[in-house]
Formats: structure tokens, C-alpha cells, sequence
């Protein structure tokens, strides 16, 4: 009997000491964030949609702030789907128009509404925000918008940020500068109800939101289920991740799609150009493109 209690007594004194010192085995009460990145071509310029490099120094900068545990799935689907148990949010940065693994059966799909009817929060990035045509109806319910190639538009040019909405995914974002790949003129509700635009970009207005629905490339979704959802369609290059600007707002939505309390000041999101670097996926440069040869040069005798 005193043996029981003595152990009773270690395993309380180790538990207090856990929490106190921050052991994240021991926060139950963690947010519990899932980053999904699609495959990677290993062939293909540096930091082009480096989805891997993306995820992992997500994590870092997510992990900055206290209360939150990543885990990160690589090639766009887990292997054991258990995993998605317990998600207060999911990440996916990935191609789109079908490529995404998340969308290749019935099954999978299943696997995600089930998340989303529990009211998990739902991130999509760059190309994931592009769902196939016949999966229009998951499009509209877990992200607010549709993007279809007879409506919609993408392409890259430089743009510049500098106004926002007041909202908790805008707290702390500063102006940046980019020449971004990004998508735009996605279908929104008719009455928009639930969304709210956070950036906006086109080769005509850049980033000014005088271009309206159409050019939205950042929003909002308070979902009728309860959810929250956060779209952003740039970020098709690593080196995004430079201005910290994008970075704060990247970070805001996430964390807000899991239902953490953003600073008025922002989330943390530090990151010098070393530690964007250092997670760069390597890749074979592909190889250069054939020039025509010039016209021989004849002459005659």
C-alpha cells in the first residue's frame, strides 16, 4: 500500500513538473494542427512549389507560439488516416485541379468531410485552392469559393500589399512586395455571407482591392457548420516566405482555423533567411531549353 502511494505520489509530482515546464507530452490540451504537402518534383527549378519546404518551416513557425503541436504528411496522403483523429486544423499546400491526393477517391473525401462536418479548421495554399469541376459543391462548402477555368484566371506579376481589412488573420501584417503565382476570379456566395476578402491581387489593379471580388487571392470562412476556413492562392516559390508580411498573415490564418487566440500584435512567425533556406527541398535544376540554331552562313564561290 505505501509502495501505491509513493508511486501515486512520483507520478503526480512529475505530471505538475511537466506541466510547469512546458513538456509537450504533457499538454492534452494542445492544438493539434496537421500539415499536409503534396508531392514534390524532384526535377524542377529551386523552391518551386517546394510543398515539403513549405510544411516544415510551417511547423517551426507555428510552434513558435505556445499551445501548438504539428505533425507533417508528406506526398499529399497519410498512411495511417488515424491520424486526422483529434485535428483542430488541416493544412494543405499542394497542386490543384484534381492532383490533390486529399481529392483522388470517394473514400478519401470521406475521410475529410467527416473532419470538416466536426468543425476542423481547413487551410488550403497556392494550387490547392483549385478543386476539380465535379467536386464544386466540397469546393464551395469547406473553402467558400469555386475556382473554374471559363471564370477564373492565374498567371504571375508583381503585386504589392498594403492594405487590409481588420480582422485576426490581419493582426500585425506588414506591407510586402511580390511577384507571386497566383490564382484569382473564383466564385464566391452570392452574398458572400461568411466570407471576408484579406488580400487582393491582379496584373491590373496588383494588390490594390479596387479590383474586388474578382482579384480576392486571401479570405476568410466562417462556415455554416461552425468551422473556420482560410484560403491563400500565392506562395508558388519558396522565397514568399521572405517577407514577413506574408508570413504573419499565413501564420494568423492558420492559427485561426484551429481556434487559437491571435495576439493583437500577431502570431509569432520569426524567420531569418538561413532558416527559410535550410528547408529547401533539394532538386535536380531541369535541363536547359534548346535554342534554334542560327541560319548557316553560305557563300558563294
Amino acid at each position: 500500500m505505501n509502495f501505491i502511494r509513493r508511486a501515486s505520489a512520483q507520478f503526480l509530482a512529475l505530471a505538475v513538473f511537466a506541466v510547469l515546464s512546458g513538456d509537450p507530452a504533457s499538454a492534452a490540451n494542445d492544438l493539434k494542427i496537421l500539415l499536409v504537402a503534396g508531392e514534390v518534383k524532384p526535377v524542377d527549378r529551386a523552391g518551386h512549389h517546394d510543398y515539403k519546404g513549405g510544411v516544415l518551416l510551417m511547423r517551426q513557425l507555428l510552434e513558435q507560439n505556445g499551445g501548438v503541436k504539428t505533425t507533417v504528411i508528406e506526398n499529399g496522403w497519410p498512411q495511417d488516416e488515424s491520424v486526422f483523429e483529434g485535428a483542430h486544423s488541416i493544412v494543405f499546400y499542394t497542386d490543384g485541379a484534381g492532383k490533390q491526393a486529399y481529392l483522388q477517391s470517394p473514400q478519401r473525401i470521406a475521410v475529410i468531410q467527416k473532419r470538416v462536418d466536426a468543425k476542423v479548421g481547413i487551410v488550403s495554399i497556392h494550387q490547392a485552392v483549385e478543386f476539380p469541376p465535379d467536386l464544386a459543391k466540397q469546393s464551395m462548402q469547406w473553402i467558400g469559393a469555386v475556382y473554374h477555368p471559363t471564370f477564373s484566371g492565374r498567371g504571375h506579376w508583381d503585386s504589392s500589399h498594403d492594405t487590409f481589412p481588420e480582422h485576426i488573420v490581419t493582426r500585425g501584417v506588414s506591407a510586402w512586395k511580390i511577384n507571386d503565382g497566383w490564382l484569382n476570379g473564383f466564385k464566391f456566395p452570392a452574398d458572400m455571407k461568411g466570407i471576408t476578402p484579406l488580400v487582393w491581387s491582379s496584373k491590373q489593379h496588383t494588390g490594390s482591392p479596387d479590383g474586388a471580388g474578382s482579384d480576392i487571392v486571401a479570405w476568410s470562412f466562417d462556415r455554416a457548420d461552425g468551422g473556420r476556413s482560410f484560403s491563400f492562392s500565392g506562395l508558388d516559390a519558396h522565397s514568399a516566405w521572405e517577407r514577413q508580411g506574408m508570413r504573419q498573415l499565413m501564420i494568423n490564418g492558420i492559427l485561426w482555423s484551429a481556434g487559437f487566440e491571435v495576439p493583437e500584435a500577431g502570431a509569432k512567425a520569426v524567420a531569418d533567411q538561413a532558416l527559410i533556406d535550410s528547408f529547401l527541398t533539394p532538386r535536380t535544376a531541369p535541363p536547359a531549353k534548346a535554342t534554334a540554331n542560327p541560319k548557316a552562313l553560305t557563300t558563294k564561290k
